[in-house]
């Protein structure tokens, strides 16, 4: 094992990004909300790609943890979800943002 002289103990820990944003869906619900403002369950999955089941499943995680708020209402007799990122979920996503850049500007050294 070699030694580093740096101070960078620690900074790939794993355990520094909020598990809850750390999921491919989640992640990306969240990227598409951001850029969107608010948006209709068949926008998000859509948009992202995703089934039904996966999205329904990590939107109610978001939910969850506050992070999301969904508006439910109907359109036609249709349900229609709308979704918004909390002030707790934006604030969540910024900090999980700005932890996980922090991952890709530390120096990689010794790498072969």
């Amino acid at each position: 094992m070699q030694e580093t002289t740096d101070d960078t103990s620690g900074a790939y820990d794993y355990r520094k990004l909020d598990k809850v944003i750390h999921s491919r869906i989640r992640f990306a619900a969240l990227c598409f909300l951001e850029s969107a403002g608010e948006a209709s369950f068949v926008d998000i999955r859509d948009g992202i790609r995703a089934t039904d089941g996966n999205l329904s499943v990590h939107l109610r995680k978001l939910e969850a943890a506050g992070y999301v708020y969904c508006d439910k209402t109907y359109s036609k007799r249709i349900p229609l979800s709308v979704y918004r990122i909390t002030d707790t979920g934006r604030k969540a996503f910024a900090g999980y943002r700005h932890r996980l850049g922090d991952f890709f500007t530390l120096p990689l050294k010794d790498i072969p």
